[in-house]
């Protein structure tokens, strides 16, 4: 478990631009379920999360098409949240950090760590923009 003031400025990447955190399973498997589409983001404190990941996130809400929730876990920090999201992110394997889109509760689109490690945030923006054009 890291502790809360390493993470907190991680955390406020994503919360300021938007997303909703959450803490328990009910939260998610609720924010998941919506009607309509929710990304999901699991936030980690690795290089690849702080370099890539939060700002394509980010930059990826400037697309016209975006989902209607945007909601975020921590890995190594909320495990019930954590485990909660990767359960419904199966087949896929657990990594972090990683971004599912779901639509009325179904998964749609997936970004492991191996999409996102080494990548420009650029690109990782533009992978999930297209998932909002045809998803969202």
């Amino acid at each position: 478990m890291y502790p809360a003031e390493l993470v907190q400025p991680m955390r406020e990447d994503l919360t300021k631009v938007g997303f909703t955190e959450l803490y328990t399973a009910d939260e998610v498997n609720n924010a998941i379920a919506k009607e309509g589409t929710t990304l999901v983001v699991v936030n980690s404190v690795c290089g690849c999360a702080a370099a890539n990941a939060r700002p394509g996130a980010t930059m990826s809400l400037q697309n016209t098409k975006k989902p209607d929730n945007i909601v975020t876990v921590f890995a190594g920090v909320d495990r019930e949240a954590v485990d909660a999201a990767r359960a419904h992110m199966i087949p896929f394997p657990p990594s972090s950090p990683s971004m599912a889109l779901f639509k009325n509760g179904e998964l749609v689109h997936m970004l492991e760590r191996h999409h996102i490690e080494g990548r420009p945030a650029t690109m990782i923006a533009e992978n999930l923009m297209g998932a909002y054009n045809e998803h969202c």
